[in-house]
């Protein structure tokens, strides 16, 4: 992983950091992440390969902090979302500076999720945790 992409951007700089990791990952091998609902089942299927070798969550935390800002920038770019700086509160209960704000106000944790994924396997899916998701705009935000 590229040494800019190991840690969380600031918030204005969120979407740089998406691209350069979805470019980053998508170099080497033909993954359609294309920002699309549907490619959240994707992620599913890397973080379930991730976890199929059994690393220690810290040899791949970069890796599953950029695939937690791909899934909010899913959220941002389809369902009105936008990238805000977490609060006191919200940094300790996320354990980061970053999060999804709906647009009935709502903050979400994409990053976490990934996270939980990782460590509960199917239990969490990424793309179910969208459709699922409350706060959604009503008609769907199209692509940038």
């Amino acid at each position: 992983m590229d040494s800019d992409l190991e840690k969380l951007p600031a918030v204005s700089e969120m979407r740089a950091y998406v691209t350069r990791f979805v470019a980053q990952l998508t170099e080497r091998n033909r993954l359609p992440l294309d920002y699309s609902v549907v490619s959240l089942r994707l992620v599913d299927l890397i973080v379930d390969g991730l976890r199929h070798s059994r690393p220690e969550r810290a040899q791949v935390e970069p890796f599953l902090r950029g695939l937690g800002a791909y899934t909010g920038e899913v959220m941002v770019r389809r369902a009105g979302g936008r990238w805000v700086d977490l609060d006191d509160g919200q940094r300790e209960l996320f354990g980061q500076a970053a999060g999804v704000r709906m647009p009935d106000g709502r903050v979400w944790n994409p990053i976490g999720k990934v996270a939980n994924r990782f460590e509960s396997a199917s239990e969490e899916s990424l793309q179910r945790f969208y459709l699922l998701l409350h706060g959604r705009a009503r008609r769907p935000v199209a692509a940038l």
